[in-house]
């Protein structure tokens, strides 16, 4: 069985929440892909969602460690790899206004990539990564800046990352953040003894990512 589109709302629900930022030291992306990918595809079929990524500086690599699990076509739906600015406004839809106060580097960015690349992809959960990886500065950003973001039944999480390493650590740093924000979510679904499949406990507010609000 493939995976299937959205059974609830194309949008995610809640207000935009930045989690803290964190060091991290990179993994090659072999390791990565074995890390927290089968833990995603599992809990993703748990509940019965369907994941899509939208990635800027990672080039398609969190897609990529998601179907390297066996059976991952029952959750996956596919990716964009939204590199250039323009491709993340014209093909995931991120406002163009956020980019342009913003900028691309942002939580506000990571958030938008996160929450449109469902509509684009027809499924429940977006992943998102935009950032830095060098080893030159970009969008007024350091190397190692990042940020991720999930879109899901929880609503839009965005963290931000403070990265050390070369330009391959940091990416696969960013993989692996990724799938563990995204498995942290899942589990706090579970948790929640939310109804199975879409739908688990969410705002009713409709989405504002303008508007943000720390995590504790």
């Amino acid at each position: 069985e493939r995976a299937r589109g959205p059974r609830g709302p194309p949008w995610g629900s809640g207000r935009l929440r930045t989690l803290p930022g964190r060091p991290d030291a990179g993994l090659s992306h072999a390791a990565v892909a074995g890390a927290g990918a089968p833990a995603v595809v599992a809990g993703l079929r748990e509940r019965g969602l369907t994941v899509a990524t939208a990635e800027s500086l990672t080039g398609g690599l969190v897609c990529a460690a998601l179907t390297s699990v066996p059976g991952a076509s029952t959750v996956v739906r596919g990716g964009v790899v939204a590199y250039a600015s323009e491709v993340k406004a014209s093909v995931v839809g991120v406002d163009a206004g956020v980019l342009a106060r913003e900028g691309a580097v942002s939580a506000a960015v990571a958030g938008e990539l996160a929450t449109r690349v469902r509509a684009v992809m027809g499924c429940d959960v977006g992943v998102s990564t935009t950032g830095v990886a060098g080893p030159d500065p970009a969008d007024g950003r350091p190397p190692g800046t990042v940020f991720i973001g999930a879109c899901g039944p929880w609503g839009i999480l965005v963290e931000e990352l403070s990265l050390t390493g070369n330009r391959e650590q940091i990416r696969a740093a960013t993989v692996r953040a990724a799938l563990t924000l995204l498995t942290t979510a899942l589990q706090n679904l579970r948790d929640a003894d939310g109804p199975a499949g879409y739908g688990g406990a969410r705002s009713e507010q409709p989405v504002d990512t303008n508007e943000r609000e720390d995590a504790p």
